[in-house]
């Protein structure tokens, strides 16, 4: 785990709203800065005044030359971050937790698969792979959302095709949608899958990592090339607390990515 700096005044750059209750927004150091972030890692965003939530870096140079961080307003924090507006500050603390390993992936085939804003972990890997094709095989990326108006990033992933093999499915369609329909796991059906050769990267709700991964591995992909980033209810970030424990694992601190190896079992075990 890369050592953590202690928390640092942020100025909103940017923002950018991605669907009616998501914002992407971007952060700049007001002074110095924070260590690099690596895809897959979080911070503790803190909204003076409200209160400090864990949120994945989604993009690792924004715009500004900033960081990146995509918010869905589900409550006070998140809401309070949400209405953030371009000159605001915050705290931003970090980088907590594992990465995704794309070392292990380097030169393989990698399929990213992510459900809702599960997406926003995933998307630093897709920018990583696009800028450095020469190491790695073919890029597929699934996405499945609720609806089409929850599909995040919805113009960028259409840039995604040509380069990497995109699909995207939303559980109810809505008028003029005329993509596929059903759960991302439906997706698999369409892939000329090389197991022996693919590592694949799972973002998203728990139950939807909890069937991709055991369909993957029924497919013939090893567990160890299965990576899934858990989440529980995170609270000091450095493995304290102990509110993120889900077995032997602090998520804070052991996860949030881990391989689908080590935590298939544990997944049957439902949060409190």
């Amino acid at each position: 785990m890369t050592s953590v700096a202690p928390p640092l005044p942020y100025r909103v750059a940017g923002t950018r709203a991605e669907t009616a209750d998501t914002r992407s927004i971007e952060l700049v150091p007001a002074g110095p800065g924070l260590p690099p972030f690596a895809p897959g890692q979080f911070a503790m965003i803190y909204a003076f005044g409200v209160g400090e939530v864990p949120v994945s870096v989604s993009a690792l140079r924004g715009p500004h030359g900033g960081v990146v961080y995509s918010v869905r307003a589900v409550g006070a924090v998140s809401s309070a971050l949400y209405r953030l507006q371009a000159g605001d500050t915050v705290a931003l603390g970090g980088p907590y937790g594992t990465g995704w390993d794309l070392t292990a992936a380097a030169g393989q085939d990698l399929l990213v698969i992510a459900g809702g804003i599960g997406l926003a972990p995933l998307r630093p890997v897709v920018h990583a792979v696009l800028e450095g094709r020469d190491g790695f095989g073919r890029l597929t990326v699934l996405v499945g959302a609720r609806t089409p108006a929850d599909l995040v990033y919805r113009d960028e992933i259409d840039g995604w095709r040509g380069p990497a093999r995109v699909a995207v499915t939303v559980d109810r369609p809505g008028a003029g949608w005329r993509g596929a329909v059903g759960v991302v796991t439906t997706l698999l059906d369409r892939l000329d899958l090389r197991p022996e050769r693919t590592c694949a990267l799972v973002c998203g709700p728990e139950v939807m990592m909890r069937h991709t991964a055991r369909d993957l591995v029924a497919r013939g992909l090893a567990p160890d090339r299965v990576q899934v980033s858990l989440e529980r209810n995170m609270r000091c970030a450095t493995g304290h607390c102990g509110h993120c424990q889900l077995g032997p694992l602090l998520l804070c601190r052991d996860g949030p990515v881990v391989g689908y190896d080590r935590v298939a079992h544990l997944l049957l075990v439902r949060e409190l």
